[in-house]
């Protein structure tokens, strides 16, 4: 008996097929672009359990399931660091996520903006409690925490507002948040100012955490985009944590051009040895609600009650309209504003501002408010133009985002980001208009995320990383999702795992839910 290990040993290193592992699935023939921005080298990938377990020359290796990758490319599954599919999700008939799986995604970074729940930990059961297709990662919202202590007050907190509103960061971050968003764009969290951010950044920081904003101003709607930009850098070198300026753009002719000027601010930040990090949707054109669009953030101090007499008050409607007036000109006049849901009629979903104010014989402004009194309504903005695009998905430190909410299929009209953003960017920026290289997307949407946000065992092809993984076939990856018609899946995704499961197998849905929801802690 005292012999057996030892003549085991002896057969293991005699005859080296007897230790050859069964893995679960054994990939061959395929091009892999490993994320980290390096050009596509040929090895097969074993996968056992949730894990990559080898990359290399495996032609001895057996396996349940071997694939014939066909020359295509294998990429580490897409991690998309800023979306609104967190809503979709939870709801039963969306959470196997299959157009989100169907663009390469395998992993959301949930609650941008600024917005979140209080309790992410019942966020993370709602998530699961009817299995989930892809993995989410939550952050805490500065608006929401905001607004659970000052409510819609246009003033700056209090010393003990601060520290309540420290103490609400402080649980998110111990519930397993990865950082906080914010949006000093939106009320109520343009109610705040830069030390305010500062302080709770400060208690991010402390679980080594991420400060992430929809910027105070994407144009010149108060202190300026490249003035927004600077915030968002200050905050990072007082509060000594890594910042991205989510979604960059430059929002609306009386910017465009200004790319160039918030690259510059951004370089020389690095240049200090800040980590200052963006992210960018593909498209020229933005969403958001027609109120955060055109109404001054004073029209919305109070909330909704607030504004409703405002509106009804003549005084104050006439200056009112003049400052409407001004931000419709700032994201370029009525008719580049689109529709994407209008609760109180949807015959308006899909038609934009300059239309329904001729239908209804008024004023763009009059239009809106009308609308607006009625409910809430989404818009498409079309207000960006493509060397801006093309200048900052350039830089080595944006990743890709899609900034996609995932309504439920037919629900008005969304922006086609939510169905389309990873498979354009390959097909439209990369093959179409060769403003990027291939390596170089692949490292936006993998490794990149992946470092911000310091997600481990994600982002890159390597052993011992998890099986996230994407096989795609390049020639035919494209997005069919467009601005009338946004409910159309991408296409070219031949496989996709996620922790080791198959969710897309040869091109279909296998319906399997794998995903998890990953806390920091």
């Amino acid at each position: 008996m005292s012999k057996s290990p030892l003549l085991l040993f002896f057969l293991l290193i005699s005859f080296p097929f007897l230790s050859h592992a069964q893995y679960d699935f054994l990939i061959k023939n395929g091009r892999i672009l490993d994320g980290s921005g390096n050009p596509w080298f040929k090895a097969d990938i074993a996968i056992k359990n949730d894990r990559i377990i080898a990359i290399g020359n495996l032609e001895k290796a057996t396996a349940t399931q071997i694939i014939d990758a066909l020359d295509n490319y294998i990429s580490p599954g897409f991690i998309d660091p800023h979306s609104h599919a967190a809503s979709g999700l939870i709801a039963a008939d969306r959470s196997p996520a299959f157009p989100l799986l169907a663009q390469g995604v395998t992993t959301v970074i949930i609650n941008p903006d600024g917005r979140s729940p209080m309790d992410l930990l019942q966020q993370k059961k709602e998530l699961l409690a009817h299995g989930l297709g892809v993995n989410a990662i939550p952050l805490m919202g500065h608006g929401s925490v905001r607004q659970k202590v000052l409510g819609m007050e246009d003033r700056l907190a209090s010393v003990t507002e601060i520290e309540e509103m420290k103490a609400l960061i402080k649980q998110g971050m111990e519930d397993g948040a990865y950082g906080i968003s914010t949006g000093p764009f939106y009320a109520p969290g343009s109610f705040s100012n830069t030390a305010e951010l500062v302080e709770l950044s400060k208690v991010v920081a402390e679980y080594d955490g991420v400060y992430t904003s929809h910027i105070r101003d994407e144009s010149n709607y108060t202190v300026g985009l490249v003035a927004a930009v600077e915030e968002v850098i200050e905050i990072s070198r007082q509060a000594k944590l890594p910042a991205v300026v989510t979604h960059i753009k430059a929002l609306g002719p009386p910017v465009w051009g200004y790319s160039e000027a918030v690259i510059q601010r951004i370089e020389s930040a690095r240049a200090t040895g800040l980590e200052i990090y963006a992210d960018q949707y593909p498209y020229i054109a933005s969403a958001t609600g027609l109120g955060a669009a055109l109404l001054p953030r004073w029209a919305q101090s109070g909330g909704r009650d607030s504004l409703l007499a405002r509106f009804n008050t003549p005084q104050v409607l006439v200056k009112l309209k003049k400052d409407m007036e001004k931000n419709l000109a700032r994201r370029g006049g009525a008719a580049r504003i689109q529709f994407r849901y209008f609760s109180a009629d949807n015959t308006v979903e899909g038609k934009n501002l300059q239309e329904m104010a001729t239908q209804w014989n008024l004023s763009p402004i009059d239009a809106a408010i009308t609308m607006l009194k009625k409910s809430n309504v989404g818009i498409v903005s079309f207000n960006m133009q493509e060397s801006d695009v093309h200048n900052f998905m350039q830089q080595p430190w944006t990743m890709t985002c899609s900034d996609g909410s995932f309504p439920k299929w037919g629900e008005g009209v969304p922006h086609p980001r939510a169905f389309g953003t990873f498979p354009r960017k390959i097909h439209h920026y990369v093959l179409e208009k060769e403003v990027i290289g291939l390596a170089a997307a692949i490292r936006s949407m993998t490794s990149l995320p992946a470092q911000v946000f310091k997600i481990k065992n994600r982002g890159l092809i390597k052993e011992g990383a998890i099986a996230d993984i994407v096989i795609f076939d390049l020639a035919k990856i494209k997005d069919n999702a467009t601005f009338t018609k946004p409910y159309q899946l991408a296409e070219g995704m031949e496989y996709v795992f996620v922790n080791g499961k198959a969710a897309i197998f040869e091109g279909k849905s296998t319906n399997v839910l794998n995903g998890k929801v990953l806390l920091k802690n």
